[in-house]
């Protein structure tokens, strides 16, 4: 049976709330020329005339600048294992685990991620397959009010934008609202570590305004950051995964990963993997508590995620196994002294000065004129985060080297 979600009637309704006077419209920001492509005529070619090809075609779009680009998507190095064992036939063309008994080796690689993750929130239990950091958090929110019964959340500090836009449209639908102080109806209380300038702030302030209210503290933390910080005593721990081991790949795909408190265990969106022991004392692992669409009725579920993030998650697991806690906390301590050595050196510059605090990873640059400085380092170096008329974000990770610090100042100058 062919399954149409929208009536004519409601596709129209939609159509007159948002402006538009036909589906067309919305593709009216796609250039003609793209919309009726004409190919040219195929010419086979060789194998090795084929990768020749290839070979320039990476060589005219490969960055050759020093990247400072960061803003939630950050270059780290990722170790060779990553990829190759994440490559594998048997991980890379699995889908989901739905049939247990056949799927051992995914449902043991999710099981040992929110392990992982347990091991770095300091929580008691994690779930998979949430797509990024902002719909993570959107679930976390989700979680808080079905568990408190309040329809409304509070974002403490300096939030990622994006993440802002994706609650708003997330929960809206919800009757879920954002508020500027807690109450009486506060679902819960959203602190940033770092925040969206990288700024690491103090949490026991935005902790005793949610639990005054009785309302949940969730935090949304940077992965590796955890690794040398005490995680803050949050009843969420939510956040984008995408530094342990996957590539920035132009944005996404990402993996949301999320940790609570065992007392909102039935609240939590996604699958969780557990582990049981059979008739013959074998340890297979499970799906368990799966409150989602595609195993109860849809208005029961907790969460319509139901995409499978296996792969990206498979990813992060590897990369924390190979690493181990001394490499995770390896590459944290580099970033952040890269980080101090980026400011000091940038904000010694004349007429150049670096945000104040304590900073991971991230921070803003003060400068005369952000855009034209941008426009200006362009060529060979890779910025592009213009706050406003005076502040650039600049972000700076393990692979970045005081050469190219050096070589920034240098232009800055």
């Amino acid at each position: 049976m062919a399954y149409f979600p929208h009536t004519e009637n409601e596709i129209q309704a939609m159509l007159q709330t948002i402006g538009a006077k036909n589906i067309g419209e919305l593709f009216a920001d796609v250039p003609e020329k793209l919309k009726n492509l004409e190919f040219p005529e195929f010419k086979p070619v060789s194998e090795i005339e084929l990768l020749a090809e290839f070979a320039e075609l990476r060589r005219q779009t490969e960055c050759q600048s020093a990247s400072f680009l960061g803003g939630g998507r950050y270059a780290h190095y990722i170790p060779p294992v990553v990829p190759a064992l994440a490559g594998r036939s048997e991980f890379y063309t699995a889908y989901t685990p739905y049939q247990p008994e056949i799927s051992q080796g995914t449902l043991t690689a999710i099981y040992e991620f929110q392990s992982m993750l347990c091991e770095l929130t300091g929580l008691d239990i994690a779930n998979a397959s949430l797509y990024d950091g902002a719909t993570a958090l959107a679930e976390a929110v989700s979680m808080a009010a079905a568990a408190t019964g309040r329809t409304e959340y509070v974002l403490a500090n300096t939030l990622h934008p994006n993440y802002c836009e994706v609650l708003k449209t997330y929960l809206t639908p919800r009757n879920i609202t954002e508020q500027k102080k807690s109450g009486k109806n506060t679902a819960a209380v959203i602190f940033a570590l770092p925040d969206f300038h990288g700024l690491i702030s103090a949490w026991q302030e935005h902790l005793l305004k949610a639990k005054e209210n009785g309302a949940l503290f969730i935090v949304c933390a940077d992965p590796l950051l955890l690794s040398v910080l005490e995680p803050p005593p949050a009843d969420i721990i939510t956040g984008e995964a995408q530094p342990l081991g996957l590539p920035q790949n132009y944005g996404g795909p990402a993996l949301g990963y999320l940790a609570a408190k065992k007392d909102f265990l039935r609240q939590m969106p996604g699958r969780i993997v557990g582990r049981t022991t059979d008739e013959r004392g074998n340890r297979p692992f499970v799906l368990t508590m799966q409150t989602r669409e595609q195993h109860i009725r849809r208005e029961k579920a907790t969460s319509n995620i139901c995409s499978n993030q296996a792969l990206c998650a498979l990813m992060a697991t590897i990369y924390m196994s190979y690493m181990g806690k001394s490499g995770l906390q390896t590459v944290a301590r580099l970033c952040k002294a890269n980080t101090d050595y980026a400011k000091q050196t940038l904000g010694s510059v004349p007429n150049f000065s670096a945000a104040q605090g304590e900073h991971f990873r991230e921070f803003v640059l003060h400068c005369p004129s952000a855009k034209k400085t941008n426009e200006a380092l362009a060529e060979d170096f890779k910025i592009d985060l213009v706050l406003d008329d005076r502040r650039l974000l600049l972000s700076v990770t393990e692979k970045t080297t005081k050469e190219q610090i050096n070589k920034l100042a240098k232009e800055l100058r």
